[in-house]
């Protein structure tokens, strides 16, 4: 504790974390110690709710303290099976419900009356054995179960479907947008696009566009148009989908999107953020069809210098979608039909990416895999995603919009004290950074701190020097972990991880809802509108909520991969595989399977040659008699001893 004379009995504020077996830690703001909070004294505060605290008076190893109110719930919902208590026999009570949550941060089973077991939107009544999704109605007594009601029947634990929603569900991203918002939605895409709609809208429908994604992509955010003006100089427009022109403040379509804050990618399905009769339809820039954009316009020269910038709305009509294993082959093969063009962008954008890492970006690059699924939603194939030079190509023009578009508003309105939402990333902090300098000096390689941090031109040698080998993914993610997150935030102090000094969101409207904001903000100021700073609590907190949803969308989306990986190896029990040490601890080593990705954890107590004691210092498990030794990136053959699909975990042995 940083004040030792400050009286340990007074009240604390702070948010609960609770590990698996019930205890609970209290982040409190200028404890250097998290008071411990033992199970019987949790006083029904979860898994992440601010919590209001009493210190315990007397001196313990560590401080200690009770739980005397909860201030927030961090959430009450919660997926898990439903379970039914008959009850003794003869008895006269009947049965009870009480739904098994899947949460491990849960200590407690839920008591479902039966009054409420039935869908809030079937009205079907839930059965025993089904997973549902529940919220917890009351709970002010310690010594009893939380009381809740279903919201929704998922159906049969292990089914895709069910499994897939309740981690989405959980999270708060119902696959179910509420019907007024779908019926607003309709009726917009029933009045589509008016000749009215083109008034003051440079018209881009004659020069070339095509967009550039994924083979599986359902919705098209942006797309690029290019003109030769001559041999050095080139027009490039990056049009983003001017989905501000139909989802109006105030509407049910913008009071759900800024709910749900972002679309979320599962392994098998898209939940989007937009009902699809938009996010699908009249705002994605599928070819063929006149589409309304919010533009950023750049001359160009050779160098990929940008020699003139315009901002504004925008008309299109994309004559071609390219996949990116298309627009790949295209700027490969000079017989194919725009090459030319492709070929261009593609050396502007090696260019402009150049350009970033001179000034101190840094390169950070993981690996990424993808399921095929059978009809049931079942993995039959993982394969790992590779990314070409169209990838970086539609990455770095979006990058160029993103940056233009933040530095034109926030220089055009610092003067007048102007409100803008950035995406800003901070500086490591210098903890982090002696933490990942210490484990890369434990894999042998010299690193310096220059004023507490790793230098990014250093990072970034490091990393290319790692190109191929079997530490690469091990040191991209630790590099990733002594990073700051990204967020949202009303007040500016650049994005390190890009070296970029104004940074915004503007490319994905469809999928995000910061990028609607920063539309509106952008039609606002191109119209000498001024948003002022009595609005700035009002951003600040979509900043905040919007932040916090990229947060929960991550963690689904993460959830829906590791769910998918152990069910893909459950199939394959018997066989033998070559995996990577991706972790080391004193209870055993983490391994990754070389192919599908999937990670898994060897036990100590498994390890059949001997007896092996971790060496922190090295990060290294030695054997205590034989000297074997297993360090990160360390090659070895696994087999899978045990697989627990509900909590997606794998345990391997070695061969």
């Amino acid at each position: 504790m940083k004040n030792k004379k400050q009286k340990i009995y007074k009240a604390l504020q702070g948010t609960i974390s609770i590990t698996s077996k019930g205890t609970g830690y209290v982040k409190v703001p200028d404890y250097e110690q998290d008071p411990e909070i033992d199970f019987k004294d949790l006083n029904t505060a979860l898994h992440g709710d601010i919590v209001e605290i009493i210190l315990n008076k007397k001196g313990y190893r560590r401080l200690t303290g009770r739980v005397s109110r909860i201030i927030s719930r961090a959430k009450i919902g919660f997926v898990g099976v439903l379970e039914e208590v008959s009850p003794p026999s003869g008895g006269l009570t009947s049965s009870k419900f009480f739904l098994k949550p899947d949460d491990t941060k849960m200590y407690t089973d839920i008591l479902i009356p039966e009054k409420f077991l039935k869908d809030a939107k079937t009205g079907l009544p839930a059965q025993a054995g089904q997973k549902v999704y529940i919220e917890i109605t009351s709970w002010t007594d310690a010594s009893k179960a939380p009381e809740g009601k279903v919201i929704k029947i998922l159906g049969q634990p292990g089914e895709n479907s069910a499994e897939m929603h309740a981690i989405a569900i959980e999270k708060g991203f119902d696959s179910d947008l509420p019907q007024k918002v779908e019926e607003e939605a309709k009726k917009i895409k029933t009045l589509g696009i008016k000749e009215g709609d083109f008034v003051e809208r440079r018209d881009f429908r004659k020069t070339l566009t095509f967009t550039i994604d994924p083979d599986d992509a359902k919705d098209f955010d942006d797309a690029i148009s290019f003109k030769e003006i001559d041999s050095n100089t080139y027009e490039i427009g990056i049009h983003i989908a001017d989905v501000t022109h139909y989802v109006k403040i105030g509407s049910e379509l913008d009071k759900e999107a800024r709910n749900r804050g972002t679309s979320v990618y599962l392994v098998d399905r898209t939940i989007p953020m937009l009902p699809e009769a938009l996010s699908n339809d009249l705002c994605s820039l599928i070819p063929n069809k006149d589409r309304l954009t919010m533009s950023a316009v750049f001359i160009l020269d050779k160098n990929a210098k940008v020699k003139k910038e315009w901002f504004g709305k925008t008309i299109i009509h994309s004559q071609k979608r390219f996949t990116y294993e298309e627009a790949e082959e295209t700027i490969k093969k000079d017989s194919k039909p725009l090459h030319k063009e492709l070929l261009i962008l593609n050396n502007l954008a090696k260019k402009l990416t150049k350009e970033r890492f001179a000034n101190g970006a840094i390169s950070l690059e993981q690996e990424e895999v993808k399921f095929i699924l059978d009809k049931n939603g079942v993995p039959i194939k993982v394969i790992k995603k590779e990314r070409g030079n169209s990838n970086k190509l539609i990455e770095e023009f979006m990058l160029l919009a993103n940056k233009k578009v933040a530095e034109t508003i926030s220089k055009g309105t610092k003067k007048e004290g102007g409100v803008f939402v950035y995406r800003i990333h901070d500086n490591p902090s210098k903890e982090k950074m002696t933490d990942l300098a210490f484990f890369l000096k434990s894999l042998g390689y010299k690193i310096s701190l220059v004023d507490g941090v790793i230098p990014t031109y250093e990072i970034n040698s490091l990393l290319k020097s790692l190109e191929g080998k079997n530490e690469e993914d091990t040191v991209n993610r630790a590099v990733i972990r002594s990073m700051a997150k990204a967020i949202y935030s009303t007040k500016n102090i650049g994005h390190y991880g890009l070296a970029f000094e104004y940074y915004a969101h503007f490319t994905s409207p469809i999928r995000r809802y910061p990028d609607i904001v920063v539309h509106r903000l952008l039609n606002d100021y191109l119209q000498g509108i001024k948003v002022g700073k009595e609005k700035l609590n009002i951003y600040e907190e979509i900043s905040i909520k919007a932040s916090e949803r990229e947060k929960f969308a991550s963690d689904a989306e993460q959830a829906s991969i590791k769910y998918k990986q152990v069910e893909y190896m459950s199939s394959r029990i018997t066989e033998v595989f070559e995996g990577i040490i991706s972790g080391i601890t004193e209870w055993g080593i983490y391994v990754e399977e070389k192919e599908t990705k999937c990670e898994g954890l060897v036990r100590v107590r498994d390890m059949e040659d001997g007896f092996y004691v971790f060496n922190e210092k090295k990060l290294e498990l030695v054997g205590q008699k034989n000297k074997k030794r297993y360090r990160l990136g360390d090659q070895v053959k696994i087999k899978i001893k045990n697989i627990d699909l509900k909590r997606k975990t794998i345990d391997y042995t070695l061969v």
